[in-house]
């Protein structure tokens, strides 16, 4: 499945649609404003909370953690300490298994690897309009979780800069 992003260009309290391939309004990123860390809702169509994104105080490194609908980790996006040709973030999900993510994250042209196998591409290059970027989820994969990651790397790397 395809998704398009409008890039965040703002900041905090910004909300934004993504949208299938169809052109169907599919999630919500819905910034919180008034809060002591920065936080995201992503919600269905329909409304319904799917993910939380909050940005994790007080952590060596920068990182966003991603919880479920009723408050429980699912999984934390952080850079790796140890990258010297390009950037690299990884995910630590909640049952101990990890998601790579490789290539230039800063022109949004990179992919999540589950086990060395590729479950999303996200790129920046199929959209003509430039504050666009497109996520292509592999089938069976968690689409809202995947999605969820996109936005953290997004903010992560724009807070990076």
């Amino acid at each position: 499945m395809k998704y398009q992003v409008k890039e965040r260009i703002f900041g905090i309290g910004e909300d934004y649609w993504i949208e299938n391939e169809d052109g169907e309004k599919a999630f919500l990123v819905d910034g919180k404003v008034l809060r002591i860390r920065e936080t995201f809702e992503l919600k269905d169509a329909a409304g319904q909370v799917v993910a939380v994104i909050k940005h994790k105080a007080l952590s060596v490194r920068d990182a966003m953690k991603i919880e479920d609908a009723e408050g429980e980790t699912v999984a934390i996006v952080r850079k790796k300490l140890f990258t010297p040709f390009r950037d690299k973030y990884h995910v630590e999900l909640a049952d101990g298994q990890e998601l790579e993510i490789h290539g230039d994250l800063v022109d949004k042209d990179y992919r999540i690897e589950s086990h060395g196998d590729k479950i999303a591409e996200i790129s920046r290059k199929w959209f003509r309009i430039r504050d666009h970027y497109g996520v292509r989820i592999e089938e069976g994969a968690d689409a809202p979780l995947l999605l969820a990651v996109a936005v953290c790397v997004d903010h992560l790397v724009r807070e990076d800069a």
